[in-house]
């Protein structure tokens, strides 16, 4: 399995890197080179990728399937509606390490409960191409038409880490008793680690605001990308049982017991969305800066590397590349924009 996996990877490289390309300037790192996969994606929030096919989430329910060039939509049946309301809705995705196998997935979406929207973590089945609710896992994750938090992952330890937002009420991300403003840490099945800071409890770490990234450095840290207010978005570095701050302290502010923020954008406004390890660096990308910036941990610094004007949602590497994909259609876009795309970015000498 694990050879065809490869092949698969290659084949999908090659095709995609065949494809004509644009040059485009970026500052800092030289020039990359930016080709566009697919160009008719609604909305789209969260890509992972299976073999040679890549699997796209789009906020108003449907997973895209891109393979050989060419993209497949298709909804998602779950027990709740999933409600699209602003940047509510279907948001991220993550495959069980077996999922060329099991066809097991899991997603995090916006549904109505009784006391309004709120959020879920599902677990799903891939099946004669449907993707088909087959458990909850955790539900009641406090929800908003913005603040959602909503990235997912499963980590090195085999568990999954979910980013929940604030919901637009500060008490949440302090209070540990709510779901929200907080990174979750489960088991797949659903259950709360024994190893889990807090006992009896799914919080790994709080007071975030509006959590978006997750990614895992080789040495096997957790870096965690959020929003902040107006100016002041972050990079963290988590620690268990750690508080982040959020809305006692922003940026240099210090306060007993919080953590500060590896590094922040200060009055500046990054929207930092999607974060990944490629080639030893983590990039993030970038909604309101229209593109992507690398983190130099040496002067804690955030240059702008690669823009497109397009806002960045999410990225993916790949082996010598990186996929991108834009939300310039989202609530939060300053100008009117046609459907959002799927990028392959190519750094060059």
């Amino acid at each position: 399995m694990k050879t065809g996996f490869l092949l698969g990877l290659r084949n999908l490289t090659a095709l995609l890197l065949a494809l004509p390309g644009l040059p485009c300037a970026a500052a800092g790192t030289g020039t990359w080179v930016q080709r566009v996969i697919v160009g008719d994606l609604v909305y789209p929030w969260n890509i992972v990728r299976s073999g040679d096919a890549l699997l796209i989430t789009e906020v108003a329910g449907s997973v895209v399937t891109v393979r050989d060039g060419k993209s497949t939509r298709r909804t998602v049946q779950t027990s709740s509606p999933i409600v699209h309301e602003g940047g509510s809705g279907l948001l991220g995705m993550a495959l069980a390490p077996d999922f060329e196998r099991s066809g097991t997935a899991y997603l995090y979406h916006s549904y109505r409960s009784g006391t309004g929207l709120a959020n879920k973590l599902v677990q799903v089945q891939h099946e004669n191409d449907t993707f088909r609710e087959t458990r909850v896992l955790l539900q009641g994750i406090p929800g908003h038409t913005l603040y959602n938090g909503g990235r997912i992952a499963i980590g090195p330890d085999g568990h999954l880490y979910v980013a929940t937002g604030w919901a637009h009420e500060e008490a949440y991300a302090q209070d540990l008793r709510s779901l929200g403003g907080k990174i979750l840490r489960l088991r797949l099945d659903g259950g709360v680690p024994a190893d889990n800071p807090f006992a009896g409890s799914y919080v790994w770490s709080y007071g975030h605001r509006n959590p978006q990234g997750l990614a895992w450095s080789a040495d096997g840290r957790l870096f965690v990308a959020e929003h902040g207010p107006s100016g002041h978005d972050e990079i963290n570095v988590i620690v268990p049982g750690g508080n982040y701050g959020w809305p006692r302290a922003l940026g240099d502010q210090r306060s007993s017991g919080v953590t500060p923020p590896l590094v922040h954008s200060g009055t500046q406004t990054w929207a930092p969305a999607g974060i990944a390890f490629f080639k030893g660096q983590l990039m993030v990308a970038a909604l309101q800066s229209r593109g992507m910036h690398q983190l130099v941990v040496a002067d804690k610094t955030m240059p702008l590397v690669f823009s497109s004007n397009d806002r960045l949602r999410d990225l993916l590497p790949v082996g010598d590349a990186l996929y991108a994909i834009t939300t310039n259609t989202s609530p939060r876009a300053s100008r009117s924009a046609g459907p959002d795309r799927l990028l392959l970015l190519t750094p060059k000498p």
